[in-house]
């Protein structure tokens, strides 16, 4: 969803990229289901999401506390 929210991309445009529906896209960001995806969606996924690979996404698409420890480790 950070992702998502940080491209400026909302839930149906994902979905259209990456061929589910817009249910299925908040489903993923609420963790009521993990993705299940051929190779063509990942990569929809990956360039409507500006990664430059699969690597760079989360491992576990439920919500994500929000770590802090960067900004903590700078002051």
């Amino acid at each position: 969803m950070r992702l998502r929210t940080l491209r400026r991309c909302s839930q149906q445009d994902l979905a259209k990229a990456v061929g589910v529906s817009r249910q299925t896209i908040s489903n993923w960001e609420n963790g009521r289901e993990e993705p299940k995806l051929k190779l063509w969606q990942y990569k929809a996924l990956c360039k409507t999401l500006g990664v430059n690979s699969i690597d760079e996404l989360p491992d576990n698409f439920a919500p994500q506390p929000i770590n802090d420890s960067q900004n903590q480790n700078q002051n």
